[in-house]
């Protein structure tokens, strides 16, 4: 073993343990702490055994132990602990050395901690990791942003233990200053939630609009998954389905029907709206989830007003039709979060790179899926591309895909089955394809009652006017309207 570890980890839950054995298994020396300190002797006793990993029982032995300059890396919950963490450590650094926060922190604190670590002379990295246990051990996608300095002194670490794609590309690159890593993982798991809900959309109506069991739909699911909507999550949605207990049933039907969130998803809906971005189907998929934990009330509402026949007609309804609402979907919830990333970096000046985005998903995280080499291409061909529904293949696909789209949303609501993700990606389509919108009448009504204005389609952008719709108002107006 090396005299000094190339790198620290603080935290031994599931993530911290894997990232240590994936760093050490591609040649690195780790030191490892956890606050509960007899975690680190059961890890060093068990699946770090033999291995270049050593421990410390405390955070001055721990830095002790690092080359310089040194590199701690945390995997510790989110939130106030961070913050402690770093104030501990402060003192026991150097300038120079580099502190990362690999956890699901919320960029805005990335940004506040890049400053204050920076103001003492040190260098700091806020690094999404995507991919769960699994990807930590054998190759999650990292998104780091932070200090511009430390991007050299841990490139060739992370990308060695970051996931690769098929042509060898690392699902890690440098994603921008401050909080800017943090904000893209925080992207990325508002599509997670998209991508979820809308495949549970899809499975509601199979199971109980088309009567399918559960052998049926995974093989439906498996065929899916040799197309376009490849992916990680339609595969384990296939195990899933197929799986077995040892008493021969299948788990996922006694599972109750309330789902739980930790927060990015709402973090992702709350960004959206700060910045004016319609982020439709993110948003739902969260309201999905609050819906679902209401399990008691749900219930005595449907007592209520009856249980309800979903039964959907065999003829009124195709598996194409299923396959083509998802995949039409799936578009816009991407081309939502790609236009939030777009409207976000201008406002905190980050320069931040679509395709290469797109390629650091492409492995190793949770959304990985060959639907996301269609957006690399997409921005590669123009990579000052405003919206991805513009793009040739996502227009193609969408015009293929939208009469079953349509059959679908319209035959879940006529037979009431709940599919708010689907619906609302076919409203926002609409909308988005839509050259005149109701929104004059909405001005109307705002200068009516508050004397805000309006612009007119028959004068030059950017005059404003009033009406003294009462004859009562007068000609004094408001503020101009927000756009």
């Amino acid at each position: 073993m090396k005299e000094k570890s190339d790198i620290a980890i603080i935290g031994l839950a599931v993530m911290g343990e894997n990232l240590a054995l994936n760093m050490e298994s591609k040649g690195y020396t780790v030191s490892v702490f956890n606050r509960h300190t007899e975690r680190v002797t059961a890890f060093l006793n068990n699946r770090g055994q033999g291995k270049n990993i050593r421990g410390a029982d405390s955070l001055e032995y721990l830095t002790a132990q690092l080359e310089h300059p040194r590199k701690v890396m945390l995997m510790i919950k989110a939130g106030a602990p961070v913050d402690e963490m770093i104030e501990q450590l402060i003192p026991l650094l150097e300038p120079g050395d580099l502190i990362i926060d690999g956890g699901n922190s919320n960029y805005q604190d990335t940004e506040r901690r890049t400053k204050q670590v920076e103001e003492h002379g040190f260098l700091y990295i806020g690094c999404g990791v995507s991919g769960g246990e699994e990807g930590a051990l054998h190759g999650p996608s990292m998104m780091p942003g932070g200090s511009e300095a430390a991007w050299p002194l841990v490139k060739p670490l992370f990308q060695a233990i970051a996931a690769h794609t098929d042509d060898g590309a690392p699902c890690c690159e440098w994603i921008g200053s401050g909080g800017a890593g943090h904000f893209v993982k925080m992207v990325h798991n508002g599509i997670e939630y998209g991508d979820m809900q809308l495949i549970a959309e899809v499975y509601q109506i199979m199971k109980f609009g088309l009567g399918l069991d559960n052998a049926a739909m995974a093989e439906t699911f498996a065929a899916w998954n040799e197309g376009n909507l490849e992916s990680y999550l339609i595969e384990i949605t296939r195990d899933i389905l197929r799986f077995k207990d040892e008493s021969g049933h299948y788990p996922l039907d006694y599972i109750l029907d309330k789902a739980g969130q930790k927060g990015t998803g709402k973090w992702t809906g709350q960004e959206a709206l700060e910045e004016g971005v319609p982020l439709t189907l993110v948003v739902e998929a969260v309201l999905a989830r609050s819906l679902s934990s209401m399990k008691e009330t749900r219930v005595l509402a449907n007592q209520t007003y009856g249980q309800s026949d979903h039964s959907i007609p065999q003829d009124s309804l195709s598996l194409q039709d299923l396959e083509d609402a998802l995949y039409a979907s799936k578009i816009i919830s991407y081309a939502q979060g790609f236009m939030l990333m777009r409207q976000s970096a201008q406002t905190h000046g980050w320069k931040l790179n679509f395709g290469e985005i797109a390629t650091l998903w492409r492995g190793g995280c949770i959304i990985r899926s060959v639907f996301l080499g269609r957006i690399k291409e997409a921005f590669d061909a123009d990579p000052s591309l405003e919206n991805l529904l513009i793009a040739p293949y996502f227009v193609q696909a969408i015009k293929r895909a939208l009469p079953g789209w349509r059959r679908v949303a319209a035959t879940a609501q006529l037979h009431g089955i709940s599919v708010p993700c689907i619906s609302s990606a076919l409203a926002f389509f609409d909308g988005f394809t839509c050259e005149r919108l109701p929104a004059n009448l909405l001005q109307a009504q705002r200068d009516y009652f508050g004397a805000h204005t309006y612009e007119r389609t028959d004068r030059p952008a950017g005059e404003y006017f009033h009406t003294n719709w009462t004859g009562e108002g007068g000609s004094t107006a408001s503020t101009v309207y927000q756009k």
